[in-house]
């Protein structure tokens, strides 16, 4: 563990900080609801007032479901008196998105040479605190600083930490001194507690107890096939994890081939979707210009009929080819095509009826039909070219209206 620092920060700097990254706006911005993070500033700066040894930071916090996020923290030491001399305990309290409306979530944060007490009926053997001010938060009363002291509270009833225990040579009968542990005193107990001094300098209090004499030569096997079996029993455990965490990473990447693999397939059908959203839109300008053009013709045949309705009161003396007039050449065009066509339809039509009725020759037939298809072709391929002819005058007219 790390005493505090002999230097704590200034704070106006841990001030300036805090202003920093909290105004911070866009892809670097803190995670927190915009209207809480005045309260978020207020809650570290008291803290820092009342713990020194807790500097705030910003650092990677990731979820269980393997997200990363950037938030604040308050990294440190958190003072534990026990008999008489006060320890320091190294916390790290994250403040997650939610804060302040909900509790942050501390960690014991053990070095190397220190292990977590198990069982501890408030720390998790991964460090989590769980302890009831964090239960029991409460938005907007709940702040960092009852917290820390609750937690000092707590881990002075019950110690969280202790050092690492090394093996040494048995003491002998004259001088026998160990780091005694906060539950009681002799060679059974299996770690000291952790004890650098709140502001000591990292001085280790010893305290004098009973001297034991030395383990026997049949205890020590059983020590060490204990040991022997406790390395073996951690390496199978360490290769089932590994094995595990192999067929979890395979699972893992298969997962996500198949989500590239739908990842492209719904980029292609976005395609096809918006290349058959440009055709119809397309589609939609040609219809309406096609509609402009008949509501065009179909106010000229009206006019028509209005002004030639009641000329003719003997329809045996009409002329039916002179019934329609027609305004231009590409009109008297259509109109010799269309009636063409029309003729050699019914003429085909004919044929076919006295073939079934036996009437003519399947030969005689077969060259009428020839000759009229060869015809009506020719007919139907000149209006089709006379059709779009007047299809890009008609156009063209609606073009120079629209620009008068």
């Amino acid at each position: 563990m790390v005493p505090p620092p002999s230097n704590p920060p200034n704070p106006q700097q841990i001030q300036q900080f805090l202003s920093s990254v909290l105004s911070q706006r866009g892809p670097s911005a803190l995670p927190y609801d915009e209207p809480t993070k005045w309260l978020i500033r207020q809650h570290l700066l008291n803290l820092v007032s009342s713990y020194p040894s807790l500097e705030p930071k910003t650092a990677t916090f990731t979820h269980n479901d393997g997200r990363s996020v950037n938030l604040l923290q308050a990294d440190g030491t958190v003072p534990m008196p026990y008999q008489g001399v006060t320890y320091n305990i190294p916390v790290v309290i994250w403040l997650l998105e939610s804060y302040p409306r909900h509790p942050p979530c501390a960690y014991v944060n053990p070095t190397r040479d220190m292990i977590i007490k198990r069982p501890h009926s408030h720390v998790t053997p991964s460090g989590l605190v769980s302890v009831p001010y964090l239960q029991n938060w409460v938005y907007p009363s709940s702040n960092l600083v009852d917290l820390v002291s609750e937690l000092s509270a707590v881990f002075s009833c019950d110690p969280p930490l202790y050092a690492q225990r090394r093996l040494q040579p048995p003491p002998s009968p004259s001088s026998a001194y160990s780091s005694a542990s906060p539950h009681g005193l002799g060679s059974s107990f299996k770690g000291d507690l952790i004890c650098t001094p709140y502001g000591g300098g990292g001085r280790v209090q010893h305290i004098h107890h009973q001297h034991h004499p030395p383990p026997s030569l049949s205890q020590q096997q059983t020590d060490d096939a204990a040991g022997i079996y406790k390395k073996n029993a951690i390496n199978k455990i360490v290769e089932m994890v590994h094995g595990d965490l192999s067929a979890m990473r395979r699972v893992k990447e298969a997962e996500a081939e198949g989500l590239l693999s739908l990842q492209a397939s719904l980029k292609r059908r976005e395609e096809e979707i918006n290349k058959g959203l440009r055709e119809m839109i397309d589609e939609k300008e040609t219809l309406e210009q096609q509609l402009q053009v008949i509501s065009m013709n179909t106010d000229i045949l009206d006019s028509w009929v209005r002004e030639n309705e009641g000329k003719t009161k003997n329809l045996v003396d009409l002329d039916v080819d002179n019934a329609f007039e027609c305004v231009d050449t590409l009109s008297k065009q259509m109109l010799e095509c269309t009636a063409l066509d029309l003729a050699i339809e019914d003429t085909v039509y004919s044929w076919d009826k006295a073939l079934q009725d036996g009437a003519v020759p399947f030969d005689q037939y077969l060259r009428n039909i020839r000759f009229l298809s060869r015809e009506q072709f020719f007919h139907r391929a000149t209006a089709t070219k006379v059709r779009a002819a007047q299809m890009e005058a008609q156009v063209a007219s609606i073009a120079a209206r629209l620009h008068s």
